[in-house]
Parts: C-alpha cells; sequence; structure tokens
C-alpha cells in the first residue's frame, strides 16, 4: 500500500490551514474547514479534489454561512474508509454521520461535479426538512452512449492494478503536467495556488487510488429514477467550455429535477468554482438569499 499524504509535511501550505481540524465520524478520521458564521452550507468537492478547491468560494460564502468543507472519504488527507465503500450511497451515509456529529443541520449542500450527486442522495436519507442543493458542473446523469458499460468496466480494472495509480502519480509528478491535464480535462484555467494543491494530490498514489475506486463505484443509473422524486429546490450551475460534463447531460436532470433552475456561465470550464469564485458565489446567494 502506498503512503498516505502527511498534514504536517503536504499541507503546510494548505489554502485555509488555520481552518481545519480532524475529526471521527462514521468510522473515519475527516479532514474538514470551518469558515463564518450562520445557517450552515457544506461543500462537496468532486473526483480527484479536496479542500483546496473551496480555496477561492468559500471565505465569500463565509460572510453569509457557517461553511463546512471536508476531503471525502479515499481523498486528501481524509483516513479511513465508509461503511457502503466508496459508492454513492456510501460517500452520502458518511457524510451525513460527519454532520451528525459536528452539529450541523445544512440550509444549502452544495456539491461539485461528482459532489452533487452526493448532496442529492442525501437528501434521501434524511428525515429533516431538505436543504436547498446547488451542483456545480453537475455530474448527475451516467456516462452517455454504449460507452457506458465500457467506462464502469474500465474504472474497474484500473482500480484493481494497485500499479495504475502510482504510474498516474509518477506521471503527474512530472513538471506542468497537473496543468497540461487539468487543462485538457475541464477545460479550466486556474492559479498557481490551485495547481500546486492539485499536484500534490495527483502525485501520491493513494489520493489517485481512492479517486479510481470512487470512479468504480459510482452509480449514477440508480440515481437518476430518484431525481423527480426530489422537491428540494436545485440551482444546477453550468459553465459552457466544460469538457468533462457534457452540457446536454445537465439539462437533461434539469428537466428531471421538478424544482430546478439551470443557469450557464459563459466562457469557464469544469472548474468554474476556482476560475471565478465570484460569480459562482454571487449566483448562489441569488438563489438562496439570506432574511434580514
Amino acid at each position: 500500500m502506498s503512503e498516505p499524504l502527511h498534514w504536517e509535511r503536504d499541507g503546510r501550505e494548505w489554502p485555509h490551514r488555520a481552518a481545519s481540524r480532524f475529526v471521527e465520524a462514521a468510522g473515519l478520521v475527516w479532514h474538514v474547514q470551518e469558515l463564518g458564521e450562520g445557517p450552515v452550507a457544506v461543500l462537496l468537492h468532486g473526483t480527484g479534489a479536496a479542500t483546496h478547491s473551496w480555496r477561492g468560494l468559500m471565505p465569500l460564502l463565509a460572510a453569509r454561512y457557517r461553511v463546512i468543507a471536508m476531503d471525502l472519504p479515499g481523498h486528501g488527507f481524509t483516513r479511513g474508509r465508509p461503511r457502503r465503500g466508496l459508492t454513492l450511497p456510501g460517500m452520502a451515509e458518511a457524510v451525513s454521520g460527519l454532520l451528525e456529529v459536528l452539529g450541523a443541520e445544512p440550509e444549502l449542500l452544495i456539491g461539485h461535479s461528482a459532489g452533487a450527486a452526493i448532496a442529492l442522495r442525501m437528501l434521501d436519507d434524511r428525515q429533516a426538512a431538505s436543504p436547498a442543493v446547488i451542483g456545480l458542473n453537475p455530474a448527475l446523469m451516467p456516462f452517455p452512449g454504449a460507452f457506458a458499460p465500457l467506462f464502469q468496466s474500465l474504472a474497474n480494472v484500473l482500480v484493481l492494478n494497485p500499479l495504475i495509480p502510482r504510474l498516474f502519480a509518477w506521471t503527474a509528478r512530472r513538471e506542468g503536467e497537473p496543468a497540461r491535464f487539468l487543462a485538457k480535462s475541464t477545460g479550466s484555467r486556474i492559479d498557481a495556488e490551485g495547481l500546486r494543491c492539485y499536484a500534490a494530490l495527483f502525485g501520491n498514489a493513494r489520493h489517485c487510488s481512492g479517486a479510481l475506486e470512487m470512479m468504480a463505484g459510482w452509480d449514477l443509473a440508480g440515481l437518476q429514477p430518484e431525481l423527480p422524486a426530489i422537491a428540494a429546490p436545485v440551482l444546477l450551475l453550468h459553465a459552457d467550455r466544460d469538457s468533462a460534463v457534457p452540457t446536454r447531460t445537465v439539462e437533461r436532470a434539469a428537466k428531471l429535477l421538478p424544482n430546478a433552475r439551470l443557469t450557464v456561465l459563459a466562457g469557464l470550464g469544469h472548474l468554474a468554482h476556482e476560475e471565478r469564485p465570484d460569480l459562482v458565489a454571487e449566483a448562489i446567494m441569488d438563489f438562496a438569499p439570506i432574511d434580514a
């Protein structure tokens, strides 16, 4: 087994390090960050990312909310394994367990990419009133067309081969490789701090293995029939240069969700919330204003 990321070494210059702590919940030790006071807004990053993804958006939302972000299981500095594995139900259940320990009743669930699917899946597990959901470049539909079974099979093969995460991590440690990979796979151009954090993550085989396992266990086909039953207000915020999630799949999801609004941001990619956190924060606050 490869070595995990170490907080005192790899996290020394992590964005919002002073807001970080480690919390035991749901059988894991979570890396959690909190900023601000007020109604709770929970941030759920996408596959392969970590809390650094919210470095620009988090302080903007903290002006109105108690903002909680965490490294999802298998990612970043969080340690342990959910009871149901790195599957969509397993992730949703584990995050709900963490929020219970934190005493946090969310008013907003904000998920990027696969994090949006976790947010919607969490609604099924709740007994209390459902929070509003914001999906940022949301990955809510299965991989399109006849390639879906092939994609799932390939992910399973990759996660079973322990050499694959090590090879990916070795490649990611080459100078300039994280920037090239992100530009090609997301359509986004992000700042130097973000690239430094992604380089640390992608250069760690344990993190890469967690991301691959999450992809292999992801069942969006199972989520799709549940979407019409979700009555909570949903904002789907998509970027027109997203090279990871096709716009047509977000449009399909918006039609299935009975109380959804779709907004498209021009000129941004899959990491739009990292490119222009100000625009994303404005859209979120317009969608879910707080009464004075």
